[in-house]
């Protein structure tokens, strides 16, 4: 059997309940003000049982704008949609905004059902079709069948039915794999059983017996029973709509917005990273820092827009955002979401969650920038090989890059194997498994020798150091557990030599009071060993353990005999070094006559923290001169 859900859309009282009703003979309005007013309040559930092996969750959403809260926590789980247009009313304002959040929210698969075909004349229902095809050109509805039904007289059911049965072939179902997933979308209590809660599993399995906790509240319960469209089951799977009915968690400690899962596997973010896409549609600009109410699955929370690369957003504009919670919430990478504003009430953007827990981002950071643009690709090799890159001297565990990229186990297995192999990525810690990137695992060496090499120096009579000194030595950001692959790797290279509780140099460490050569000589050879990306000041300092006047005004003397050139207040070349990026941009500019900040970079390998310098510092040399985004050979 082939489960999938089927979720409704569109206007208020452009017959979505009938509709489902006709197809199901199940009533989804069940609350007695429903009942009077004749209206949606809250999401409505039935099933439906089509040839073929397939079977539908129906999800009957409210259709008034006062309702799109319920709407949104219907939608999170839709597999296909069924985008219920009136035939006598056309399209509505409802319908318009419904299907941007269905667009916002991943939605994929669908049709459109003009219901009350039997109140209007076969010309003016050719209009209507034509008038629909229009309005969902260009999203996912375009080219979806358009099925005229009268839920009165059923014409038009049987036709319904086959085109939902031709599109359920097409669809997949929901993964299995991974731990399982249910956001919660109503809660009532039944007598002699307690607290149940309903919702459509998003991911994984779930078995009576299951030991788990809601999210983001903590409270921690058991599975005791489970139910599938009325009927009892020992286990449900992703894809099906289940109600659950749990053990030790009292009815008002659930509510609609948590989210079941396994006991101690995944844990809330108060910030996430998003790909933002702002509708053309939106009342006004988005200014940083502006908050506004998300919404993904039944969860909605006020959410604070960090612009991470602009000032404000314009309608019809897409940028890279981190969203900071009012409160904590269960978002995974992968999830989507949408944004709305209070005045007026109105859908204004959304998009798919990237990374759930990011560090706090500096704006306009070119680094943040290349995760998100990696996550967005889908280029889970990248993505998997910045995080670690970007986890600095801290490390990241597994469990850490299984949660933050979203990706399946195996994909991640494979990308760490890939990264091991290449030697870009070190897994540092056996259990828990934690990863460095080489770049921090030899800058952590570097910091072990320099203070092993500082502290003989401070102490000559002494043969070296002990070992639980020097470990506390470590850059704060660091983990003291790495110490022993650290101890392990310099013994490798010759560096130290561990005896007992000492640690010793090896005959490659060299002692501050061997040094021949004055600071002048010394600086000017550690430029010449940095190539075209050179330490800068503070990193010549920390060193050479100098003040920054005493390192200055040797870097003055260095510039004024030529072998060195001072790119900017914090930033210095060797003479040599200096002189072959000159020759590659000169040589550049005479067969291209303009390059631009990329095409430096591709010529020359740097990263942007040396890249902008060197242009400006280009242009005040008279070689370019700036014009917009490009730089172009000046005329001598």
């Amino acid at each position: 059997m082939k489960n999938l859900i089927l979720g409704t859309a569109g206007h208020i009282d452009h017959g979505k309940t009938s509709l489902v009703k006709a197809l199901t003979g199940i009533d989804t309005d069940r609350l007695k003000e429903e009942k009077a007013r004749g209206i949606t309040i809250e999401l409505g559930f039935a099933h439906l049982e089509l040839p073929g092996g397939i079977r539908f969750g129906i999800v009957d959403v409210p259709g008034h704008e006062k309702f799109v809260r319920a709407m949104v926590a219907g939608v999170g789980g839709m597999d296909l949609v069924m985008l219920v247009i009136a035939a006598d009313e056309g399209i509505m304002p409802q319908t318009r905004e419904h299907l941007d959040i269905l667009r916002l929210l991943g939605v994929k698969n669908g049709l459109v059902a003009l219901t009350k075909q039997d109140m209007v004349d076969k010309e003016w229902l050719g209009l209507v079709s034509e008038e629909v095809r229009d309005f969902v050109a260009g999203s996912f509805l375009e080219g979806a069948p358009i099925v005229p039904v009268s839920s009165r007289s059923g014409e038009g059911l049987d036709q319904l039915r086959a085109e939902l049965v031709r599109l359920a072939e097409r669809v997949d179902e929901k993964r299995r794999e991974g731990r399982f997933r249910l956001p919660v979308d109503r809660v009532f209590t039944v007598a002699g059983f307690g607290t149940v809660v309903t919702g459509t599993l998003l991911a994984g399995e779930i078995r009576v017996g299951d030991e788990l906790e809601l999210l983001p509240s903590g409270h921690e319960g058991r599975v005791r029973g489970i139910q599938e469209h009325g009927e009892k089951t020992e286990q449900g799977r992703a894809g099906q709509r289940l109600a659950i009915n749990l053990q030790g968690i009292d009815l008002d400690q659930a509510r609609r917005g948590d989210v079941v899962v396994p006991r101690d596997v995944f844990r809330t973010t108060r910030a996430v990273d998003v790909r933002l896409d702002y509708l053309a549609s939106a009342p006004r600009e988005l200014k940083h820092r502006a908050t506004l109410r998300l919404h993904s699955a039944t969860y909605e929370v006020a959410a604070q827009v960090i612009l991470l690369d602009r000032d404000t957003l314009q309608p019809g504009e897409s940028a890279y955002v981190q969203l900071r919670l009012k409160e904590p919430a269960l978002l995974l990478s992968g999830d989507s979401y949408i944004l709305r504003i209070s005045a007026p009430a109105t859908t204004v953007g959304g998009g798919c969650v990237l990374d759930p827990f990011p560090p706090r981002r500096r704006r306009r950071n070119s680094e943040a920038l290349e995760l998100l643009e990696a996550f967005g690709l889908a280029e889970h090799g990248r993505t998997i090989a910045l995080i670690i890159s970007q986890s600095l001297l801290s490390g990241i565990s597994i469990d850490e890059i299984l949660l933050r990229s979203g990706c399946p186990r195996k994909v991640v297995e494979a990308a760490l194997t890939a990264l091991l192999s290449s030697g870009e990525a070190l897994q540092v810690i056996r259990e828990p498994r934690i990863f460095l990137a080489r770049e921090a695992f030899e800058t952590l060496k570097k910091a072990v020798t320099d203070e092993l090499a500082s502290f003989l120096d401070a102490n000559p009579l002494k043969e070296g150091m002990g070992k639980e000194e020097l470990k506390t030595r470590l850059p704060k950001r660091s983990d003291a557990r790495f110490f022993t692959p650290l101890l392990s790797a310099l013994e490798k290279d010759g560096l130290v030599i561990p005896d007992r509780d000492l640690v010793k140099p090896g005959g490659k460490v060299v002692r501050k009071g061997a040094f021949s050569e004055d600071l002048s000589g010394r600086i000017a050879l550690l430029l010449r060993e940095g190539g075209i990306e050179p330490p800068t000041v503070r990193e010549v300092m920390e060193r050479f353990r100098c003040d920054e006047k005493r390192v200055r005004d040797n870097l003055a003397l260095l510039v004024r005999s030529g072998s060195v050139a001072r790119i900017s207040a914090d930033l210095f070349y060797s003479s040599a070094a200096l002189d072959g990026l000159r020759q590659k941009l000169v040589a550049h500019l005479r067969e291209k006559g303009e390059i631009v900040p990329t095409d430096f970079r591709d010529l020359t390998g740097l990263s942007r923290k040396f890249l902008i310098p060197l242009l400006e510092y280009f242009d005040s040399e008279k070689i370019t001169i700036r014009v917009g985004d490009k730089r172009v050979a000046r005329k001598r």
